[in-house]
Protein backbone atom coordinates (compact mmCIF):
# COMPACT_ATOMS: atom_id res chain seq x y z
CA UNK A 1 0.00 0.00 0.00
CA UNK A 2 1.28 3.47 -0.79
CA UNK A 3 0.37 6.72 0.97
CA UNK A 4 1.89 9.01 -1.64
CA UNK A 5 -0.47 10.71 -4.08
CA UNK A 6 -0.47 13.97 -5.97
CA UNK A 7 -2.82 16.61 -4.63
CA UNK A 8 -5.41 16.08 -7.37
CA UNK A 9 -6.73 12.50 -6.92
CA UNK A 10 -9.31 11.71 -4.26
CA UNK A 11 -8.05 9.53 -1.40
CA UNK A 12 -8.93 5.85 -1.42
CA UNK A 13 -11.78 4.93 0.93
CA UNK A 14 -9.75 2.22 2.65
CA UNK A 15 -7.09 4.83 3.41
CA UNK A 16 -9.47 7.18 5.23
CA UNK A 17 -8.44 8.31 8.72
CA UNK A 18 -9.37 6.15 11.69
CA UNK A 19 -10.84 7.84 14.76
CA UNK A 20 -8.50 8.42 17.69
CA UNK A 21 -8.94 5.69 20.27
CA UNK A 22 -10.25 3.10 17.79
CA UNK A 23 -8.81 -0.31 18.64
CA UNK A 24 -6.74 -2.27 16.15
CA UNK A 25 -9.48 -4.89 15.91
CA UNK A 26 -11.97 -2.23 14.88
CA UNK A 27 -9.70 -0.43 12.42
CA UNK A 28 -9.69 -1.24 8.72
CA UNK A 29 -5.99 -0.39 8.52
CA UNK A 30 -3.08 0.47 10.74
CA UNK A 31 -3.47 3.88 12.30
CA UNK A 32 -1.06 6.48 11.08
CA UNK A 33 0.74 8.88 13.43
CA UNK A 34 2.41 11.72 11.53
CA UNK A 35 5.02 13.91 13.21
CA UNK A 36 5.90 17.18 11.48
CA UNK A 37 9.39 18.54 12.07
CA UNK A 38 12.78 16.95 12.63
CA UNK A 39 13.98 19.37 15.30
CA UNK A 40 14.23 18.75 19.03
CA UNK A 41 10.53 18.15 19.70
CA UNK A 42 9.77 16.15 16.56
CA UNK A 43 12.88 14.01 16.86
CA UNK A 44 12.31 12.96 20.46
CA UNK A 45 8.60 12.37 19.85
CA UNK A 46 9.27 10.20 16.80
CA UNK A 47 12.03 8.27 18.54
CA UNK A 48 9.78 7.23 21.41
CA UNK A 49 6.78 6.56 19.19
CA UNK A 50 8.81 4.43 16.78
CA UNK A 51 9.82 2.13 19.58
CA UNK A 52 6.33 1.67 20.99
CA UNK A 53 3.69 2.37 18.30
CA UNK A 54 3.99 -1.05 16.66
CA UNK A 55 2.65 -2.56 19.90
CA UNK A 56 -0.59 -0.68 19.16
CA UNK A 57 -0.74 -1.61 15.46
CA UNK A 58 0.19 1.91 14.38
CA UNK A 59 2.72 3.31 11.92
CA UNK A 60 4.80 6.41 12.57
CA UNK A 61 5.93 8.83 9.89
CA UNK A 62 8.19 11.84 10.36
CA UNK A 63 7.97 14.69 7.86
CA UNK A 64 11.20 16.66 7.79
CA UNK A 65 12.68 19.04 5.27
CA UNK A 66 16.19 17.97 6.30
CA UNK A 67 17.72 14.55 6.83
CA UNK A 68 19.10 15.25 10.31
CA UNK A 69 18.17 16.70 13.68
CA UNK A 70 20.41 19.74 14.14
CA UNK A 71 21.74 20.40 17.63
CA UNK A 72 21.68 24.18 17.23
CA UNK A 73 23.24 25.18 20.60
CA UNK A 74 26.62 23.98 19.28
CA UNK A 75 26.55 26.04 16.07
CA UNK A 76 28.96 28.65 17.52
CA UNK A 77 31.43 25.79 18.12
CA UNK A 78 31.04 24.80 14.47
CA UNK A 79 31.61 28.39 13.36
CA UNK A 80 34.92 28.68 15.22
CA UNK A 81 36.04 25.20 14.18
CA UNK A 82 35.97 23.51 17.60
CA UNK A 83 33.25 21.03 16.58
CA UNK A 84 32.91 19.27 13.23
CA UNK A 85 29.61 19.84 11.36
CA UNK A 86 28.62 16.15 11.31
CA UNK A 87 28.83 16.03 15.10
CA UNK A 88 25.85 18.35 15.52
CA UNK A 89 23.74 16.68 12.80
CA UNK A 90 21.97 13.57 14.11
CA UNK A 91 20.74 11.45 11.14
CA UNK A 92 17.03 10.67 11.14
CA UNK A 93 16.74 7.45 9.15
CA UNK A 94 19.44 5.51 11.01
CA UNK A 95 18.55 6.64 14.54
CA UNK A 96 14.74 6.52 14.47
CA UNK A 97 13.90 2.84 14.67
CA UNK A 98 10.44 2.00 13.37
CA UNK A 99 9.85 5.45 11.86
CA UNK A 100 9.35 6.22 8.20
CA UNK A 101 11.11 9.48 7.32
CA UNK A 102 9.54 11.51 4.53
CA UNK A 103 11.76 14.28 3.16
CA UNK A 104 9.76 17.36 2.38
CA UNK A 105 8.34 20.61 3.70
CA UNK A 106 4.90 20.54 5.32
CA UNK A 107 3.10 23.53 3.83
CA UNK A 108 -0.55 23.08 4.76
CA UNK A 109 -2.80 21.17 7.16
CA UNK A 110 -6.38 20.32 6.13
CA UNK A 111 -7.89 19.91 9.59
CA UNK A 112 -11.35 18.85 8.39
CA UNK A 113 -10.06 16.01 6.21
CA UNK A 114 -7.08 15.14 8.40
CA UNK A 115 -4.63 15.64 5.61
CA UNK A 116 -1.18 17.19 5.37
CA UNK A 117 0.31 18.70 2.21
CA UNK A 118 4.05 18.04 1.82
CA UNK A 119 6.24 19.64 -0.82
CA UNK A 120 9.40 17.81 -1.86
CA UNK A 121 12.62 19.55 -2.92
CA UNK A 122 11.64 18.77 -6.54
CA UNK A 123 8.46 20.79 -6.10
CA UNK A 124 6.15 17.76 -6.17
CA UNK A 125 3.28 18.10 -3.73
CA UNK A 126 1.95 15.07 -1.88
CA UNK A 127 -1.05 14.59 0.41
CA UNK A 128 -0.48 12.56 3.56
CA UNK A 129 -3.44 11.39 5.60
CA UNK A 130 -3.12 11.11 9.36
CA UNK A 131 -5.05 9.71 12.28
CA UNK A 132 -2.96 11.55 14.85
CA UNK A 133 -0.88 14.60 14.00
CA UNK A 134 2.00 15.92 16.10
CA UNK A 135 3.07 19.39 15.01
CA UNK A 136 6.65 20.30 15.83
CA UNK A 137 7.68 22.42 12.82
CA UNK A 138 9.88 24.74 14.85
CA UNK A 139 10.19 28.41 14.06
CA UNK A 140 11.54 30.70 11.37
CA UNK A 141 13.77 33.75 11.57
CA UNK A 142 11.98 36.88 12.73
CA UNK A 143 12.80 39.61 10.24
CA UNK A 144 11.99 43.28 10.61
CA UNK A 145 11.36 45.52 7.64
CA UNK A 146 14.82 47.11 7.64
CA UNK A 147 15.86 48.05 4.10
CA UNK A 148 18.57 45.72 2.80
CA UNK A 149 18.36 43.26 5.69
CA UNK A 150 17.00 40.30 3.73
CA UNK A 151 19.36 40.95 0.82
CA UNK A 152 22.64 41.35 2.73
CA UNK A 153 22.42 39.78 6.20
CA UNK A 154 23.73 36.30 7.01
CA UNK A 155 21.58 34.00 9.12
CA UNK A 156 22.75 31.70 11.89
CA UNK A 157 20.33 28.77 12.16
CA UNK A 158 21.96 26.06 10.04
CA UNK A 159 25.27 24.22 9.67
CA UNK A 160 25.68 25.77 6.22
CA UNK A 161 25.40 29.27 7.67
CA UNK A 162 27.89 28.48 10.45
CA UNK A 163 30.38 27.07 7.93
CA UNK A 164 29.92 30.03 5.61
CA UNK A 165 30.50 32.51 8.43
CA UNK A 166 33.77 30.85 9.39
CA UNK A 167 34.99 30.82 5.78
CA UNK A 168 33.78 34.40 5.30
CA UNK A 169 35.66 35.69 8.35
CA UNK A 170 38.84 33.86 7.34
CA UNK A 171 38.51 35.26 3.83
CA UNK A 172 38.11 38.78 5.20
CA UNK A 173 41.26 38.38 7.31
CA UNK A 174 43.20 37.16 4.29
CA UNK A 175 41.91 39.97 2.06
CA UNK A 176 42.52 42.65 4.69
CA UNK A 177 46.12 41.52 5.18
CA UNK A 178 46.78 42.55 1.58
CA UNK A 179 45.33 46.06 1.93
CA UNK A 180 47.61 49.03 2.55
CA UNK A 181 45.72 51.40 4.82
CA UNK A 182 44.26 50.80 8.30
CA UNK A 183 40.93 52.40 7.30
CA UNK A 184 40.51 49.94 4.44
CA UNK A 185 41.37 47.02 6.68
CA UNK A 186 39.08 48.22 9.45
CA UNK A 187 36.09 48.50 7.10
CA UNK A 188 36.65 44.98 5.80
CA UNK A 189 37.15 43.57 9.31
CA UNK A 190 34.08 45.07 10.99
CA UNK A 191 31.58 42.30 11.79
CA UNK A 192 28.12 43.27 13.06
CA UNK A 193 26.02 40.72 14.98
CA UNK A 194 22.40 41.65 15.71
CA UNK A 195 20.80 40.05 18.75
CA UNK A 196 22.26 39.87 22.27
CA UNK A 197 20.34 36.75 23.24
CA UNK A 198 21.89 33.29 23.60
CA UNK A 199 22.84 32.75 19.97
CA UNK A 200 24.22 36.21 19.28
CA UNK A 201 26.16 36.50 22.53
CA UNK A 202 27.69 33.04 22.27
CA UNK A 203 28.58 33.65 18.63
CA UNK A 204 30.25 37.01 19.08
CA UNK A 205 32.11 35.85 22.21
CA UNK A 206 33.58 32.83 20.46
CA UNK A 207 34.25 34.55 17.13
CA UNK A 208 36.14 37.34 18.89
CA UNK A 209 38.37 34.66 20.41
CA UNK A 210 38.86 33.10 16.98
CA UNK A 211 39.99 36.29 15.25
CA UNK A 212 42.22 37.23 18.19
CA UNK A 213 43.84 33.78 18.08
CA UNK A 214 44.48 34.13 14.34
CA UNK A 215 46.24 37.49 14.56
CA UNK A 216 49.75 35.93 14.53
CA UNK A 217 48.87 34.38 11.16
CA UNK A 218 48.12 37.86 9.77
CA UNK A 219 50.80 40.19 11.22
CA UNK A 220 49.85 43.02 8.86
CA UNK A 221 46.54 43.46 10.72
CA UNK A 222 46.74 45.88 13.65
CA UNK A 223 45.41 45.35 17.16
CA UNK A 224 42.41 47.66 16.68
CA UNK A 225 41.52 46.75 13.12
CA UNK A 226 39.26 43.74 13.82
CA UNK A 227 35.94 44.90 15.27
CA UNK A 228 33.07 42.76 16.48
CA UNK A 229 29.93 44.82 17.13
CA UNK A 230 26.93 43.40 19.03
CA UNK A 231 23.59 45.22 18.68
CA UNK A 232 20.30 44.76 20.50
CA UNK A 233 17.28 46.93 21.23
CA UNK A 234 17.14 45.47 24.75
CA UNK A 235 18.83 47.35 27.61
CA UNK A 236 20.71 44.23 28.80
CA UNK A 237 22.78 41.40 27.40
CA UNK A 238 20.91 38.12 27.89
CA UNK A 239 18.46 39.39 30.53
CA UNK A 240 17.42 35.77 31.17
CA UNK A 241 20.73 35.29 32.98
CA UNK A 242 19.77 37.80 35.64
CA UNK A 243 21.43 41.09 36.53
CA UNK A 244 24.66 39.68 37.97
CA UNK A 245 25.50 37.11 35.29
CA UNK A 246 24.31 39.42 32.52
CA UNK A 247 26.69 42.15 33.69
CA UNK A 248 29.51 39.61 33.93
CA UNK A 249 28.86 38.46 30.36
CA UNK A 250 28.88 42.08 29.17
CA UNK A 251 32.17 42.73 30.95
CA UNK A 252 33.69 39.63 29.36
CA UNK A 253 32.65 40.74 25.88
CA UNK A 254 34.15 44.18 26.45
CA UNK A 255 37.42 42.64 27.67
CA UNK A 256 37.58 40.75 24.38
CA UNK A 257 37.17 44.00 22.50
CA UNK A 258 33.54 43.53 21.46
CA UNK A 259 31.72 46.82 20.87
CA UNK A 260 28.36 46.21 22.58
CA UNK A 261 25.66 48.72 21.66
CA UNK A 262 22.42 48.20 23.56
CA UNK A 263 19.10 49.87 22.78
CA UNK A 264 20.44 50.12 19.24
CA UNK A 265 19.67 48.21 16.05
CA UNK A 266 19.81 48.44 12.28
CA UNK A 267 18.13 51.20 10.32
CA UNK A 268 19.51 50.36 6.87
CA UNK A 269 21.81 47.62 5.56
CA UNK A 270 23.90 48.25 2.47
CA UNK A 271 26.54 46.14 0.77
CA UNK A 272 29.41 48.04 2.37
CA UNK A 273 27.88 49.81 5.40
CA UNK A 274 25.07 49.82 7.95
CA UNK A 275 23.12 52.75 9.36
CA UNK A 276 22.13 52.33 13.01
CA UNK A 277 19.11 53.61 14.90
CA UNK A 278 21.33 55.84 17.03
CA UNK A 279 22.22 57.82 13.90
CA UNK A 280 25.71 56.41 13.42
CA UNK A 281 27.07 54.55 10.39
CA UNK A 282 29.53 51.65 10.32
CA UNK A 283 31.51 50.74 7.26
CA UNK A 284 31.23 46.95 7.07
CA UNK A 285 30.27 44.18 4.70
CA UNK A 286 29.25 41.55 7.26
CA UNK A 287 25.95 41.49 9.17
CA UNK A 288 24.85 38.37 11.08
CA UNK A 289 21.18 38.23 12.11
CA UNK A 290 20.55 36.47 15.45
CA UNK A 291 17.61 38.62 16.54
CA UNK A 292 15.13 35.93 17.36
CA UNK A 293 12.53 33.70 15.76
CA UNK A 294 8.79 33.70 15.23
CA UNK A 295 6.05 31.13 14.69
CA UNK A 296 6.20 28.79 11.72
CA UNK A 297 3.80 29.84 8.92
CA UNK A 298 2.46 26.27 8.83
CA UNK A 299 0.58 27.01 12.06
CA UNK A 300 -1.57 29.65 10.35
CA UNK A 301 -2.87 27.13 7.78
CA UNK A 302 -4.83 25.26 10.44
CA UNK A 303 -7.15 28.21 11.08
CA UNK A 304 -7.11 27.48 14.83
CA UNK A 305 -6.56 29.84 17.79
CA UNK A 306 -2.98 31.04 18.30
CA UNK A 307 -1.01 33.13 20.76
CA UNK A 308 1.89 35.11 19.27
CA UNK A 309 2.01 32.72 16.33
CA UNK A 310 1.91 29.59 18.51
CA UNK A 311 -1.03 27.17 18.57
CA UNK A 312 -3.14 27.25 21.71
CA UNK A 313 -2.90 23.84 23.41
CA UNK A 314 -4.12 22.27 26.64
CA UNK A 315 -1.77 21.10 29.38
CA UNK A 316 -1.71 17.65 27.74
CA UNK A 317 -0.29 19.29 24.56
CA UNK A 318 -3.48 18.58 22.63
CA UNK A 319 -5.27 21.22 20.53
CA UNK A 320 -8.67 22.06 22.10
CA UNK A 321 -11.56 20.63 20.11
CA UNK A 322 -9.26 18.45 17.99
CA UNK A 323 -8.22 15.35 19.95
CA UNK A 324 -6.29 14.07 16.93
CA UNK A 325 -3.87 17.06 16.85
CA UNK A 326 -1.00 17.87 19.18
CA UNK A 327 1.50 20.72 19.04
CA UNK A 328 4.83 21.11 20.85
CA UNK A 329 7.98 23.21 20.91
CA UNK A 330 8.07 26.60 19.21
CA UNK A 331 4.75 25.84 17.49
CA UNK A 332 2.78 25.53 20.74
CA UNK A 333 1.67 27.86 23.50
CA UNK A 334 2.03 25.30 26.30
CA UNK A 335 0.74 26.31 29.77
CA UNK A 336 3.41 25.91 32.43
CA UNK A 337 1.67 23.88 35.15
CA UNK A 338 4.68 24.27 37.45
CA UNK A 339 4.21 28.07 37.63
CA UNK A 340 1.70 30.10 39.63
CA UNK A 341 -1.33 31.60 37.93
CA UNK A 342 -1.46 35.34 37.28
CA UNK A 343 -4.10 37.75 38.56
CA UNK A 344 -6.43 36.68 35.73
CA UNK A 345 -6.12 33.01 36.69
CA UNK A 346 -3.95 32.13 33.69
CA UNK A 347 -0.71 30.23 33.76
CA UNK A 348 2.37 31.57 31.98
CA UNK A 349 3.57 29.71 28.90
CA UNK A 350 6.58 27.43 28.73
CA UNK A 351 9.52 29.18 27.13
CA UNK A 352 10.22 28.08 23.53
CA UNK A 353 13.56 26.50 24.42
CA UNK A 354 15.32 23.31 23.30
CA UNK A 355 15.01 21.97 26.84
CA UNK A 356 11.22 22.21 26.80
CA UNK A 357 10.98 20.93 23.21
CA UNK A 358 12.89 17.75 24.07
CA UNK A 359 10.76 17.08 27.16
CA UNK A 360 7.56 17.89 25.30
CA UNK A 361 8.59 15.46 22.56
CA UNK A 362 8.73 12.63 25.08
CA UNK A 363 5.56 13.80 26.80
CA UNK A 364 3.52 14.01 23.60
CA UNK A 365 4.68 10.53 22.65
CA UNK A 366 3.35 9.21 25.94
CA UNK A 367 -0.02 10.81 25.29
CA UNK A 368 -0.21 9.57 21.70
CA UNK A 369 0.48 6.06 22.94
CA UNK A 370 -2.23 6.54 25.56
CA UNK A 371 -4.65 7.54 22.77
CA UNK A 372 -3.76 4.41 20.82
CA UNK A 373 -4.32 2.28 23.89
CA UNK A 374 -7.59 4.00 24.86
CA UNK A 375 -6.07 5.40 28.05
CA UNK A 376 -6.09 8.84 29.67
CA UNK A 377 -3.58 11.53 28.79
CA UNK A 378 -1.33 13.20 31.34
CA UNK A 379 -0.38 16.89 31.50
CA UNK A 380 3.07 18.08 30.51
CA UNK A 381 4.99 18.99 33.63
CA UNK A 382 8.62 20.05 33.60
CA UNK A 383 10.29 22.62 35.78
CA UNK A 384 12.98 24.49 33.86
CA UNK A 385 16.39 23.20 34.97
CA UNK A 386 18.09 26.47 34.10
CA UNK A 387 20.25 27.65 31.24
CA UNK A 388 23.83 27.43 30.04
CA UNK A 389 25.78 29.86 27.84
CA UNK A 390 29.17 28.97 26.36
CA UNK A 391 31.32 32.10 26.03
CA UNK A 392 34.34 30.35 24.53
CA UNK A 393 37.69 29.36 26.03
CA UNK A 394 37.35 28.62 29.76
CA UNK A 395 34.40 30.98 30.15
CA UNK A 396 30.69 30.30 30.43
CA UNK A 397 27.63 31.41 32.35
CA UNK A 398 25.07 29.02 33.78
CA UNK A 399 22.08 29.02 36.07
CA UNK A 400 21.34 25.37 36.91
CA UNK A 401 18.37 25.09 39.25
CA UNK A 402 18.56 28.82 39.88
CA UNK A 403 22.19 28.79 41.05
CA UNK A 404 24.31 31.45 39.32
CA UNK A 405 27.65 30.14 38.07
CA UNK A 406 30.39 31.65 35.94
CA UNK A 407 33.91 30.80 34.82
CA UNK A 408 35.30 27.28 34.79
CA UNK A 409 32.59 25.74 36.97
CA UNK A 410 29.94 27.13 34.64
CA UNK A 411 31.98 25.81 31.70
CA UNK A 412 31.96 22.32 33.19
CA UNK A 413 28.19 22.45 33.66
CA UNK A 414 27.73 23.79 30.13
CA UNK A 415 29.78 21.17 28.31
CA UNK A 416 28.29 18.46 30.50
CA UNK A 417 24.77 19.52 29.62
CA UNK A 418 25.45 19.65 25.88
CA UNK A 419 27.16 16.27 25.96
CA UNK A 420 24.22 14.72 27.80
CA UNK A 421 21.54 16.37 25.63
CA UNK A 422 23.12 15.43 22.29
CA UNK A 423 21.34 12.26 21.08
CA UNK A 424 23.15 8.98 20.32
CA UNK A 425 26.35 7.57 21.77
CA UNK A 426 28.16 8.01 18.46
CA UNK A 427 27.54 11.77 18.38
CA UNK A 428 28.56 12.10 22.03
CA UNK A 429 31.81 10.29 21.31
CA UNK A 430 32.43 12.59 18.33
CA UNK A 431 31.77 15.63 20.50
CA UNK A 432 34.28 14.58 23.15
CA UNK A 433 36.86 13.94 20.44
CA UNK A 434 36.21 17.31 18.80
CA UNK A 435 36.59 19.16 22.07
CA UNK A 436 39.73 17.24 22.96
CA UNK A 437 41.37 18.08 19.62
CA UNK A 438 40.24 21.71 19.45
CA UNK A 439 43.27 23.08 21.28
CA UNK A 440 43.99 26.70 22.15
CA UNK A 441 45.31 27.82 18.77
CA UNK A 442 42.75 27.97 15.93
CA UNK A 443 43.68 27.14 12.37
CA UNK A 444 42.94 29.19 9.27
CA UNK A 445 41.64 26.40 7.03
CA UNK A 446 38.54 27.27 5.01
CA UNK A 447 36.62 25.17 2.49
CA UNK A 448 34.41 27.53 0.50
CA UNK A 449 31.66 24.90 0.30
CA UNK A 450 28.74 27.26 0.96
CA UNK A 451 27.87 30.26 -1.20
CA UNK A 452 26.50 33.49 0.18
CA UNK A 453 23.03 32.92 -1.27
CA UNK A 454 22.57 29.84 0.88
CA UNK A 455 23.93 31.64 3.94
CA UNK A 456 21.63 34.66 3.67
CA UNK A 457 19.14 35.03 6.49
CA UNK A 458 16.36 34.00 4.09
CA UNK A 459 18.40 31.65 1.94
CA UNK A 460 18.47 28.60 4.22
CA UNK A 461 14.79 28.72 5.13
CA UNK A 462 12.34 27.59 2.44
CA UNK A 463 9.67 29.75 3.95
CA UNK A 464 11.99 32.72 3.88
CA UNK A 465 11.51 33.76 7.47
CA UNK A 466 8.64 36.00 8.55
CA UNK A 467 8.91 39.75 8.21
CA UNK A 468 7.54 41.96 10.93
CA UNK A 469 7.36 45.73 11.21
CA UNK A 470 10.02 47.26 13.38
Amino acid sequence: MTDERSTSPEPDHDDAPVAVGTSAAEATRRRRVVVVGGGFGGYFAARRLGRKAREHDAVVELVSEGDAMLYQPLLPDVAVGNVEPRTVAVPLTTTLDGVRVRRGLATEVDVENRRLVVEAASGQRTEVDYDILVLAPGSVSRLVDVPGLAEHAIGFKTVAQAMFLRDHVLGRLQAASELRTPDERRALLTFVVVGAGYAGTELVAQMALLTDGLRPVFPMIGDDEVRWVLLDMAPKVMPELGQHLGDDALALLERRGVDVRLETSLAHVREDAVDLTDGSTLECSTVVWCAGVTGNPLVATLGLPTTKGRLVVDTDLGVPGHPEIYAIGDAAAVPDVTADRDDDGKRPLCAPTAQHAMRQGNAVARNVLADLAGQLRTPYRHRDLGLVVDLGGPDAAARPLGIALKGRLAKLVTVGYHWYALPTAKRRARLLTDWALAGRHPDDVSFGMVDRQEARVTGAEPLGGRQEHA
